[in-house]
């Protein structure tokens, strides 16, 4: 099942450990950034609701497109969530800098869990409406820019 397109977009400081001795974000912390966006996303939509939502993250995917230099002291982190199947879901996350340039995008399927037995379990319908319909924040875009060279 495909989702909503509703935006989720999160601003998430930089720390000074989150850059390289090169003056770039390190690539496997835009994996920490996207995870910061998913839990505010879960905060947002569900915990803050009253809905308890434990999900594992399954697998997840980077395209990096450009560094993120020194001078962004934020990034902004736009979620949302691409497909829904009968116990995962999957969120597309662009990552963006100071100019709102993308640097890189982040899917991950994250699978619900019954606490209880430790193993998968099925989406609620409360669960899917949330995931599909959660009010829009921003407009999403489906192409990549093409930055060549450019930093």
């Amino acid at each position: 099942m495909s989702a909503s397109n509703f935006v989720h977009t999160t601003r998430v400081p930089l720390r000074w450990g989150d850059f390289d001795r090169y003056g770039h974000v390190m690539n496997a912390n835009y994996i920490e950034l996207a995870q910061e966006a998913r839990v505010a996303f879960a905060e947002d939509n569900f915990f803050s609701q009253g809905h308890d939502f434990p999900v594992f993250v399954r697998r997840l995917e980077a395209d990096y497109f450009k560094p993120i230099l020194s001078d962004t002291t934020e990034v902004t982190v736009e979620t949302t969530v691409v497909e829904i199947g009968t116990t995962s879901f999957i969120t597309r996350q662009e990552i963006k800098d100071r100019q709102n340039r993308l640097a890189c995008v982040i899917e991950c399927v994250q699978v619900a869990v019954d606490l209880q037995t430790e193993s998968p379990r099925a989406l609620t319908d409360t669960e899917i409406g949330i995931l599909t319909e959660a009010p829009k924040q921003a407009e999403l875009t489906d192409e990549v820019p093409d930055y060549g060279d450019e930093f």
